[in-house]
């Protein structure tokens, strides 16, 4: 019978941490001109092939990392570049990672105002089953954009991640502004994202609104820690931006579940480095990267 645990989003993720001793999540960014030789052939006639390629990489994916990772964060940009097969494969990748046990993160930033708001909620966390168990979001519109998706989380168990420091250097124009009271801007939003998810926390103490910090940012990340204690923050920059799981280790005081390492790259094209079978890398890869931010977490 299905209780609070099972239905909180913080709570299965937690269980499912605790359970595989990982707290990684694999982003699944699939390129045709990236994918393994024996698919990359197929893209190359056309969108609809292009497409059903990168629905077998992903599968291929899932199935080679499902047992060190509690997560997959499949990024629709690169499905919505393949038009309509595109967000079918998306929508096949979702489906099958969730009979695979792992939770889904639809990495698709969404945010807007009333009506618009309120359609993404549809889009990606209502339905039966929905699509995804949680989706980032896009906080920067104020409230009133992000209440729809804290509905969501109230009414059905799905979990958001606002976007609040990222990885990328540039987002520090913005990002990085001092306000009148010395703060940045960031820290105000990350003040806004705990407020938001104080009401929606799960028996392991996690809240169901969480926070994207890039791990490039290692003293934002314990300055996020400090300012979002029930928040689960999911880590960016790992692997290919730069970061190390060492640089994200203060993120993790809140509790083992308390933080997602993100690896997109040295995961999935790690066959191209390596050399090996791209399912056998990938999972090599994500083994390791799982041993590591385990280690470096003290839990």
């Amino acid at each position: 019978m299905a209780t609070v645990a099972t239905t909180h989003f913080a709570d299965r993720l937690a269980e499912a941490v605790e359970r595989k001793r990982s707290q990684l999540v694999v982003g699944l960014d699939p390129r045709p001109d990236h994918l393994p030789v024996e698919l990359r052939g197929e893209a190359h006639h056309g969108r609809e092939e292009a497409a059903a390629a990168c629905e077998r990489f992903c599968r291929g994916l899932v199935d080679a990392v499902a047992p060190y990772v509690v997560a997959v964060k499949p990024q629709i940009a690169f499905f919505e570049a393949l038009g309509s097969d595109g967000i079918r494969a998306f929508e096949e990748v979702c489906a099958y990672s969730r009979a695979a046990g792992l939770q889904v993160i639809a990495d698709a930033k969404r945010g807007d105002i009333g009506s618009t708001a309120r359609a993404y909620v549809t889009a990606f966390l209502e339905g039966e089953p929905p699509l995804a168990d949680a989706v980032t979001v896009n906080p920067y519109l104020g409230r009133d954009a992000v209440e729809p998706f804290l509905a969501a989380c109230r009414r059905s168990g799905a979990g958001i991640f606002c976007v609040v420091k990222t990885s990328n250097a540039g987002g520090a124009e913005v990002q990085d502004l001092a306000l009148t009271d010395g703060r940045q801007v960031w820290q105000h939003v990350a003040k806004l994202v705990a407020e938001w998810g104080e009401d929606l926390l799960g028996e392991h103490g996690l809240s169901s609104v969480g926070a994207v910090i890039g791990a490039t940012h290692p003293r934002a990340v314990g300055e996020a820690r400090r300012l979002l204690p029930r928040a689960i923050l999911l880590l960016p920059g790992v692997g290919a931006q730069g970061a190390t799981p060492a640089d994200v280790a203060r993120a993790f005081t809140s509790g083992p579940a308390s933080a997602l390492v993100n690896v997109s790259r040295d995961v999935i094209y790690a066959f191209r480095v390596s050399g090996m079978e791209w399912r056998s890398a990938a999972a090599a890869e994500a083994s390791r990267y799982a041993r590591e931010v385990w280690s470096v977490s003290g839990w």
